[in-house]
């Protein structure tokens, strides 16, 4: 873990968070690694950057990316007015899971949304990732409230809104 460097993410980093976004079960199935297919996510990163208080965080081991999450601190009304830190696309290189890369990832985005002033971390995942519900369980993370989505283009289908 000496090696491990944790940074915010840039533009150039796109193709490498592609492929890890890409690295499951669920993933392989929603992402486009191709280079025709990387015009959305640049599209997506750039609003990311651009938008206050949204990051995203990148784990290099030796150089080379091994994981990422996007960290986005939301204003609130509920709570008193508490920030939330909103966790969203966890991906560690599949090849490297089992070794603490999360664990370090996870602990600074924590940290980061407490410097912010978020008075609650929260998170979605897959129902079906039981190995990632044990994970976030053994952060800390409770298991709380029950989420919904509705989908509103179907993924290939359109561009983005």
């Amino acid at each position: 873990m000496d090696a491990l460097t944790l940074r915010d993410g840039v533009a150039a980093d796109l193709p490498e968070l592609v492929i890890l976004l890409a690295d499951d079960a669920l993933g392989a199935f929603r992402e486009q690694t191709s280079d025709e297919g990387l015009e959305v996510y640049q599209q997506a990163m750039s609003e990311i950057l651009a938008q206050q208080g949204n990051r995203v965080l990148v784990a290099e081991l030796h150089g080379k990316i091994v994981g990422c999450l996007q960290l986005t601190v939301i204003p609130g009304l509920a709570h008193r007015g508490a920030r939330r830190g909103q966790i969203e696309s966890v991906r560690i290189a599949s090849h490297l899971r089992g070794h603490g890369l999360g664990e370090v990832m996870m602990r600074q985005a924590i940290e980061i949304a407490r410097q912010a002033g978020c008075r609650i971390v929260q998170l979605t995942t897959d129902r079906t990732r039981a190995d990632a519900h044990r994970f976030y369980q053994r952060l800390g993370f409770q298991v709380t409230h029950m989420g919904l989505k509705l989908e509103l283009v179907a993924e290939g289908t359109g561009p983005r809104a």
